[in-house]
């Protein structure tokens, strides 16, 4: 049988292999328009009360009330005027680049009065999912199989490119993306209307928007208010997308979710609805041992430079606004890869996938199915030779990309710089952007980092050349190189043109630091690029054996920052052997903030412990056991009618090796409830008109 007709007769046997049991734990990441049966039983079993279109067909579907929020969160209309509820940690870069030390946003929260006050966004937008179809016969022809990867990518550009047409020709303001499902053993094309003219509304003071910090990150309980508000503004004339202008006016969704006062109890129905960005359930055990490596790697590097900013950031109120959002980022993953490894390691999850690889090679035998194509001897050979070379591969991204600004820019010289002009006038201007970083602090982040690196990496295969400059000037002083680098090179002087034609181009100290990175980045990733593929293949053909050889299952596909649903259950769990409660309330809040003395984490400003002593026992989060991962933040929380009970925002410390395994006993979700959402909107913000507006039931 030729394995790629295997392949595409699998995936057309859609009722086969989605609908002839129904799902067992509560768990999954679900696309909507082909909601399995099963599934949809066992969530009226659970608590659903509304017929399936109420989901995704009917004009007042409850998907069409959640946003992809700016490619990285998800996010929640909750008004006939487009405002739009998501976490306060999504909206952190837009709250901290309004901010100054005179204004600052960032620690004393902001409020828009009216319309007027509400504040645009660079480079922020929402998109609303149209219509989502399954293309794996369009794709998935007998030459496909034959290509490389980057001829995979091209032909599906060429596909996309067509289909992009056909929906524009119907509708301009739509756009339409194809992407892999099942590792690359379906393909779905999704239809998108993004609105790109995006304001901030109501943002709460970073004491309440991130109490808690690192401290309570991935933790269980929490107290942390995770909301902001913004909201969508629309062509005056058309109520459609519109790029940013002063004469735009409120976006008028035709649905929008309403907002529910009711609350919940333990054992409520709970459906989230979001966009989840990666997991990696079907990836093999010699893949869980790669991640595994270059999680240590990520956590390790991290950790060294997040002292750096800190040290500087307490020095600092003017550093601090800038680094806020960018320490926040790197810390977030920074655990939650120090967490992932240690769950991998309590429940023997590498053992575990071992154990499932050896019943799929008995059912081989047995059948003879996937005999010519996946050979797990080969998958692992493939992970052993290239385990060096990631592992280099993690150190570089750590250590280069996007931790300093010097390092952005002389990589950003080589690739993707755009020059203007014409002959020895040709230049290449380095946009000033001095607001978003701080002299100081960069230049110890560099030579911190680069001092890491040489001691984490000993394969001088994988040194760039300048380390040599290094020992040779610099008698092997990284900080003495960085600081060289910042004072002599053009790249940090502001105004300054390149201009890449002249024989003093390559003679700066960071454009030839930005080549010697490009060029080991180039060798590194050729490395991995001949052995990708073969891998790809492999973890594909290993996924496709896993569905036919439980076709009488349902099964959904891993992540990738499509639209997805979750349900489960309001529910504790056994945290140190005891029952965790399924939520806090305002008390608990106030005995931490009662520490704020001794952790930093939790102190907030008087008037905040006064706030949460007046709020009785109200509820403050809670757990769900909702499926959630990255990109899930700010996905909204329902009960069985469709009506808004929470925010999504974070994972407990038990469920970081979720990406990979779901472990239905002790992965929650957590979510703020919506009744502390508007009681800081009411009390704190006195956010009248908003409240209004909402309309909460």
């Amino acid at each position: 049988m030729k394995k790629v007709v295997f392949l595409i007769s699998l995936f057309t046997l859609h009722c086969s292999l989605f609908t002839s049991r129904a799902a067992t734990p509560d768990e999954g990441m679900w696309t909507l328009y082909n909601l399995p049966n099963a599934v949809y039983e066992k969530m009226q079993l659970e608590g659903f009360q509304l017929p399936y279109d109420k989901l995704y067909q009917a004009d007042d579907a409850i998907m069409k009330a959640v946003v992809n929020f700016s490619g990285y969160c998800s996010g929640v209309v909750v008004s006939p005027d487009g405002l739009v509820f998501t976490n306060h940690h999504c909206g952190f870069e837009s709250i901290r680049s309004h901010s100054t030390v005179e204004h600052d946003y960032m620690l004393n929260g902001f409020i828009a009065k009216s319309y007027e006050e509400e504040l645009p966004n660079e480079n922020m937008f929402v998109s609303f999912m149209v219509e989502q179809k399954d293309i794996t016969e369009q794709v998935l022809t007998p030459e496909f199989d034959k290509m490389s990867d980057s001829e995979r990518s091209v032909f599906l550009d060429s596909i996309e490119n067509a289909l992009s047409k056909q929906v524009k020709a119907q509708d301009s303001t739509l756009r339409l993306e194809i992407k892999p499902f099942y590792e690359g053993n379906r393909y779905f094309a999704t239809t998108y209307r993004d609105f790109r003219d995006l304001r901030l509304v109501f943002a709460i003071p970073k004491s309440m928007g991130k109490f808690g910090g690192e401290t309570d990150n991935w933790m269980w309980p929490r107290q942390t208010c995770d909301f902001s508000v913004f909201r969508i503004y629309a062509d005056p004339k058309t109520n459609g997308p519109a790029t940013y202008s002063k004469d735009n006016v409120p976006y008028h969704p035709k649905y929008w979710a309403r907002v529910s006062g009711e609350g919940y109890k333990e054992g409520d129905f709970s459906m989230t609805m979001g966009y989840p960005g990666s997991t990696s359930r079907y990836l093999s055990s010699y893949g869980i041992q790669e991640r595994y490596e270059e999680n240590a790697i990520r956590a390790q590097v991290r950790g060294v430079k997040q002292e750096v900013m800190k040290r500087h950031m307490d020095a600092s109120e003017a550093v601090r606004i800038k680094y806020d959002s960018k320490y926040a980022q790197s810390a977030n993953y920074w655990k939650n890869s120090i967490g992932m490894n240690k769950c991998i390691d309590s429940i023997g999850l590498i053992g575990q996938k071992q154990q499932f690889e050896t019943l799929i090679r008995q059912w081989q035998d047995s059948t003879g199915m996937f005999k010519d194509c996946l050979d797990f001897k080969l998958l692992q050979q493939l992970y052993d030779k290239r385990l060096s070379t990631s592992k280099a591969a993690m150190y570089f991204s750590e250590t280069f990309n996007r931790t300093d600004e010097l390092s952005r820019r002389a990589m950003y010289i080589h690739n993707g710089a755009r020059p203007v002009g014409h002959g020895k006038r040709q230049h290449i201007n380095i946009k000033d952007n001095s607001e978003t970083w701080d002299y100081d602090t960069d230049r110890e982040i560099l030579g911190t980092l680069l001092r890491n690196y040489r001691e984490k990496v000993t394969d001088q295969h994988y040194l760039p050349d300048f380390y040599k400059t290094i020992d040779q000037q610099f008698d092997g002083d990284c900080q003495r190189y960085a600081d060289y680098l910042y004072a002599k090179s053009r790249l940090m002087k502001k105004g300054k043109r390149l201009y890449p034609n002249k024989k003093s181009y390559l003679k700066d100290p960071g454009v030839q630091f930005g080549l010697d990175l490009t060029e080991l980045r180039g060798n590194i990733w050729s490395e991995l690029r001949a052995m990708r593929d073969s891998i790809n293949h492999q973890e594909q053909y290993l996924c496709a054996a896993k569905l036919r050889m439980e076709e009488d299952l349902p099964h959904y596909s891993d992540a990738n920052f499509t639209m997805r649903l979750s349900y489960g259950q309001v529910k504790e769990y056994l945290l140190g052997g005891k029952p965790s409660g399924y939520r806090t309330t305002a008390p608990s809040m106030v005995a931490k903030m009662k520490k704020g003395d001794s952790i930093e984490d939790y102190k907030v400003e008087p008037e905040m412990i006064e706030l949460m002593q007046q709020a009785g026992n109200m509820p403050l989060c809670f757990l769900t056991t909702n499926d959630i991962t990255g990109g899930n933040s700010g996905s909204p929380m329902f009960d069985g009618q469709n009506r808004l009970i929470g925010l999504a925002f974070d994972g407990n410390w038990d469920s970081l090796s979720s990406d990979i395994f779901f472990d239905s006993q002790l992965a929650r979700c957590i979510g703020v409830d919506i009744r502390y959402v508007l009681y800081m909107m009411d009390k704190w913000g006195h956010a009248d008109r908003l409240i209004r507006e909402i309309n909460a039931q």
